[in-house]
Order: C-alpha cells, then structure tokens, then sequence
C-alpha cells in the first residue's frame, strides 16, 4: 500500500511539473493542495491521513498541536534549511523525521532591485495609466547614479544586493549591529556609524536582516522619522523588522517618498488590509523566493529526501 504525501501551499500548481517525481511515485501518493491552510484546525483536517508533507517555506505552523493531531505523519520536509515555525522538539517526540532543501539567494536580490527600479521609475502608476488611458507621464523619477543605498544586513544577500548598488553608481553603505569594517571592505561598501545616521544620510533603504529578538521592530516610528522625505524604503526580509503600522503613517503622511514590500505580518494577505490600498506604496505577495529555479530545487531536493527516508536514510536533517 502507498504512502500518501501532501504537497500544501501549491499556489501556482506547479510542485508536480517542474520536477520529475518518478523516483518516489511507485511507494508514495502524491496530492497537492493549493489554498492556503490558515489554521492549525485546516492543517489538521487537510493533512489528516498522510504520512509525508511538503511544506513550502514559513507558510504554514507545524506547533505540538498539530503533530498531535497527524498521528501518521513520518516525514516533513520543509524547503530550505532553517524554518522559524516547526517545533522540532514536538517533531521529534512524534517520530517525525524533518528535512529541509537548499534555497538560492538569487531571486531575492533579484526582486529587491525590481522593486527599487520600480519605486524609482513609477513603473506601476504609469503602466496602468498608459494601458488605462490615464496620463501620458505622470511621475518624476529618482536617479540612482550618484544617490546613497542604505543597507540594513551585509549577509549574502545584502552584499549581492550591494553589488548591483555600486554596479550603477550608488554609494552604498551598511549597518547592522555586529557589522564589521572589515567585512564592510570585503563587499566595498561604506560602514555606518549607526542604524539613524544610515537612515539620516541613505536615499534608498533596503533591509536585508534575518528576524530575531533583536532585529523585531527594528524600524519603527522613530526611525522612519530619520528618513528623508524624499527616500524609499524596501523589505524584502521579513515584515516584523518593520513595524507596519508606523510604515502606512508615514506613507499616509508623505513624510518618505515611498516604500515597496514583498513580505506581510499575515500571509496572505487578508482582503481588507490596509496595506492593499496604502498610498505610496508597491507590494509583491512574497515573490522574494518564487522563481523556476529554486522550485525546481525546492522540489527536486524534496523528491531526494522523501526517496533518502524510504530507503531508510534520511538526508538534510533539521532540528
């Protein structure tokens, strides 16, 4: 008799095309599900009855709660190699074996820099006017030659995010709280004295820090007071290092120029967020990591792991 494996968050129905599964088809049951599972009680009505589940990044919580609730459920397997919301220790007492994927930090960089471009130029406003019979130029656009990008995080993604700054001419610096010079000159980016004076001093802000206790709430009212009004601010890391609140204020203010998100406290985001219809503002559905390549790495690698745990050798632990 097969196994059954949930493939869940499957939005753009394509887990089963862009990978071959025919490693693992003659033992396993494969069934995707592309709606979102908001509570534990959908996931645990969904996944009721599998032994092995696909997780797609942080979307869906797997709390003690809901290993309780899948007592057939052996083998979870999560893409990428950190994953802020399983309990590995509730996974664990379950016998529940977690493995992960590599994930590339291409396409984030990637969309940082369409998200810049796009604040800078007003691509949006003005595609829609030119397909909607609106105005013929309405925007002003902001030069990146010669202006300063601000980068909070130097990490891997940060610095490639920086490379492309000082490809078109920007004067690029950084902070975060450990960063060093040195790591500063390895890059070639300038070193800031401290989080306000990159605030004070950067026409563009991109964030680029992992979420932590330190990094939650990061930028707030008071930092995005620093900013200047005619600066940008971009996030694609993750929404609780800015605090969203104060960001629609000072949009709805018009004290920053504009700022441009791919992440959101709840994913997805709900109808009637405010977010959806904030002035001044570009949002994305998290598209940081939804490219062709890392689906095929997501998915392939999840095709290893679930063939390493049939026969008997698991791959890519986590936890």
């Amino acid at each position: 008799m097969k196994l059954r494996c949930a493939v869940i968050e499957d939005f753009q129905s394509v887990a089963t095309t862009v990978v071959d599964w025919s490693p693992v088809t003659d033992d396993v049951e494969i069934v995707t599900f592309t709606e979102h599972l908001a509570t534990v009680d959908e996931a645990a009505t969904a996944l009721d009855g599998f032994d092995i589940v696909v997780t797609l990044r942080e979307r869906v919580p797997f709390p003690a709660e809901l290993f309780a609730r899948l007592p057939r459920l052996r083998l979870l397997v999560a893409s990428g190699m950190r994953n802020s919301v399983i309990d590995f220790d509730a996974a664990r007492r379950h016998g529940v074996e977690v493995c992960g994927t590599a994930s590339s930090s291409t396409p984030p960089v990637e969309l940082t820099w369409a998200l810049l471009l796009g604040l800078a130029r007003g691509i949006v406003p003005e595609a829609d006017a030119l397909r909607t019979g609106g105005p013929w130029q309405s925007t002003l656009g902001a030069d990146l030659h010669g202006r300063t990008l601000g980068l909070l995080g130097l990490g891997k993604i940060g610095a490639r995010v920086a490379r492309v700054g000082l490809a078109f001419g920007m004067d690029v610096v950084a902070w975060s709280r450990n960063l060093t010079k040195e790591r500063t000159d390895e890059v070639g980016v300038g070193l800031a004295a401290s989080k306000e004076d990159l605030l004070g001093s950067s026409d563009f802000v991109s964030v680029h820090l992992a979420l932590g206790e330190r990094t939650r709430g990061l930028i707030g009212a008071a930092e995005l007071a620093r900013m200047r009004p005619t600066a940008y601010l971009v996030n694609t890391s993750r929404a609780a290092i800015v605090d969203t609140d104060a960001l629609l204020a000072a949009l709805d203010a018009g004290t920053i120029a504009g700022a441009a998100t791919d992440v959101f406290d709840v994913e997805p985001l709900p109808a009637d967020d405010p977010v959806r219809t904030a002035p001044r503002l570009l949002a994305t559905p998290h598209l940081g990591y939804v490219s062709r390549a890392n689906y095929e790495t997501y998915y392939g690698q999840a095709v290893e792991d679930i063939r390493a745990f049939l026969d008997g050798q698991p791959v890519r632990r986590l936890g």
